[in-house]
């Protein structure tokens, strides 16, 4: 999917310069450190990539369902990493654990497998990098934090808008200095055109895949040209949707942004009100409301027409009774209300002259690398000293919970209010029959009790 793709030119900054000093104190703690990718598609190898850029790793094992696409993404690593060696393969995530030889793994899977292979890694003693959202439905995300809580393990959650460095200016800039003022409501959006639009027929699966492990705990659907690779978040057998693909970076960019926690309730409506005749059943149009008590969140995406404003197709807009502040992975605009008080716009910050290999890496996203790298400087110097990072585990339960919780709103067709301390829906049994999956045989669902 083409889904970020209005790149600006964005001149290096003291945001980039930041970055790049904190990445060289991730070198003591990233020395000797071996490490495993679950996934080797495409976020799988820039998120690996970045990681060999900020810290003298070795990367020792690749696991992939995919013959081919594991293969290749061997290629690429021994071509980038120091020693020039070529990681071991494997088709099965367990069986690369139980070689007790690694000390980070990152998960790059579709979302449907993260819980699976976030937990057993937890039980082989290593720490990770779980691509968001953490899981697909909301007893999945509260095993996975029990199981990093009992196996005392630090896992970064790849919601990398809490280290991208523009952002990171505009939080402390403007919201943390107060020149918003009281912030009250904030809408979150994306209108990018990336809901799969074709009817491609059921086919035979290529003999590079393995669909059956590909699926896994999933629902067994037919094959289809559109399940892999990478365009398997059309269907909400694997996923949740739009929402749970960039709804959950804005909603956590926003909680981040501003100290919230759980949302009290959540309600949501919308569904396929224009591409009908595509195969993906994901919605293309809907809205969400997350209700913090004194700060209102309200979430839009629609994957056909126009954006309100072209230059924010996927953003957040802070509203504020002294200014506002428009907030995207492209960059910021501060809207001040006062007379006389300048607007500031900032663009994103390539780190092309530290990092050249950015500019020709295939299918990287080029303006998300430099949060990327801030994100496993993060991990790793959190690694070194046993603390949580900047997007923890629990962090991105809260955030996919209520992006989960909006599209069972939508699904039922009422608001649903949250106890997050029961971790459950307030007085619908219903809803709280929702809040795990059933799993396909043999795969068994995991509990917060029994990881």
């Amino acid at each position: 999917m083409n889904r970020r793709n209005f790149l600006h030119t964005g001149a290096a900054g003291a945001a980039g310069a930041a970055a790049s000093m904190s990445a060289a104190s991730a070198y003591a703690a990233g020395e000797n450190k071996r490490v495993g990718l679950i996934g080797s598609g495409w976020y799988g190898k820039a998120d690996l990539l970045r990681l060999i850029q900020v810290a003298p790793v070795e990367v020792v094992s690749l696991c992939d369902v995919d013959k081919k696409m594991v293969a290749d993404a061997a290629e690429i690593v021994a071509g980038r990493q120091k020693s020039k060696k070529k990681p071991r393969t494997f088709h099965d995530y367990r069986e690369m654990l139980k070689q007790k030889d690694l000390d980070i793994v990152l998960i790059a899977t579709p979302d449907h497998w993260h819980a699976l292979a976030m937990i057993e890694a937890c039980k082989s003693g290593v720490d990770i990098y779980v691509q968001k959202p953490i899981g697909v439905d909301i007893v999945e995300g509260q095993s996975m934090v029990a199981a990093a809580r009992k196996y005392k393990r630090v896992v970064q959650v790849g919601t990398q808008r809490r280290s991208t460095p523009h952002l990171i200016e505009a939080r402390d800039r403007f919201i943390k200095e107060g020149k918003l003022g009281n912030i009250a409501y904030v809408e979150i959006y994306c209108y990018y055109h990336m809901r799969a639009a074709v009817n491609p027929p059921d086919s035979t699966p290529p003999e590079n895949l393995d669909y059956e492990f590909w699926t896994g705990p999933a629902p067994m659907r037919p094959y289809n040209e559109l399940c892999h690779p990478r365009r398997w978040r059309a269907f909400m057998e694997y996923g949740n949707g739009i929402v749970g693909d960039m709804c959950v970076h804005m909603l956590d960019m926003t909680r981040w942004m501003m100290d919230l926690g759980w949302a009290k309730t959540v309600s949501s409506t919308g569904g396929i009100l224009v591409g009908k005749n595509s195969k993906a059943n994901i919605s293309d149009t809907q809205e969400a409301a997350f209700d913090f008590g004194n700060v209102k969140v309200v979430w839009t995406h629609r994957s056909w027409g126009h954006p309100p404003d072209p230059k924010y197709p996927w953003g957040a807009t802070f509203y504020g009774d002294k200014g506002t502040l428009k907030a995207s992975v492209m960059g910021y605009d501060f809207i001040p209300m006062a007379k006389g008080e300048q607007p500031v716009r900032k663009d994103v910050t390539y780190e092309f002259e530290q990092y050249p290999e950015d500019r020709t890496e295939k299918d990287l996203e080029r303006h998300v690398a430099p949060a990327i790298r801030g994100h496993m400087v993060d991990l790793l110097n959190n690694i070194a000293s046993r603390g949580k990072p900047v997007a923890d585990i629990e962090q991105g339960h809260i955030s996919t919970t209520a992006c989960i919780l909006a599209n069972l709103s939508m699904q039922l067709g009422r608001s649903l209010k949250w106890d997050p301390v029961k971790h459950e829906v307030v007085g619908d049994a219903e809803a709280n029959r929702l809040l795990r999956r059933p799993y396909r045989k043999p795969w068994v669902h995991p509990e917060p009790g029994k990881v």
